[in-house]
């Protein structure tokens, strides 16, 4: 076994770990590390297979922007873990049955193979004839032939981003939002307001009943 194979069981067994632990840890924040974690060997697996494209795509945009979005959204909501495990053994079978399902299909897929000839051959982009990068030759790819598409493609998500925008800044009864225009133009006098207080002065003595 060379250095290669040793890597890739390595980084398969951590990640085996990883994504099973994201299933049974008990705290949240825990579950998201996990992930995280999993998605990390995931990446290095890519890199082993020479996918360096997926390979940073996925350390960018998942572990650099979303799984650290989850993050901080679990650590800042007061999530009650008891009343979210309360229907976990209701819903056990249909979950146990869908896991079963798809991992049966994974194993087909797996034990068949791949039929080779429905395999695309890969074409050589460059004009010299040198031999070109995973991600250089997947970039060409998308920025020639396939322009116009990454283009709508990013036009949705930009509109997308920025209705998400405007739906979150929505004025609303229930919202705590306060003007920071307003904040400036404070005056001391509308903070402080002094108030006479009379001396206070000691209690009549009251005279007993015998």
């Amino acid at each position: 076994m060379d250095v290669k194979t040793g890597f890739f069981y390595l980084f398969s067994v951590v990640l085996l770990f990883a994504a099973f632990r994201v299933i049974t840890a008990r705290n949240p924040v825990h579950a998201v590390l996990y992930l995280m974690l999993a998605f990390s060997q995931a990446s290095a697996v890519w890199l082993l297979l020479k996918a360096e494209f997926l390979a940073i795509t996925l350390v960018l945009v998942y572990l650099g922007a979303v799984m650290v979005l989850f993050l901080f959204v679990v650590m800042m909501l007061d999530i009650n873990v008891d009343s979210m495990r309360k229907g976990f053994w209701k819903h056990f079978p249909l979950a146990g049955g869908l896991g079963a399902l798809v991992a049966l299909e994974m194993a087909a897929v797996l034990l068949t193979g791949f039929d080779q000839a429905r395999i695309p051959t890969v074409v050589n982009l460059s004009p010299a004839g040198v031999p070109m990068g995973n991600s250089k030759a997947l970039g060409v790819l998308l920025y020639t032939e396939y322009l116009y598409p990454v283009q709508i493609a990013a036009s949705i998500l930009l509109v997308a981003m920025i209705a998400a925008i405007a739906l979150t800044l929505r004025s609303r009864k229930d919202s705590k939002a306060i003007d920071p225009g307003i904040q400036v133009r404070t005056r001391a006098s509308d903070r402080l307001e002094m108030v006479k207080v009379p001396a206070t002065v000691a209690a009549p003595k009251t005279e007993s009943k015998e």
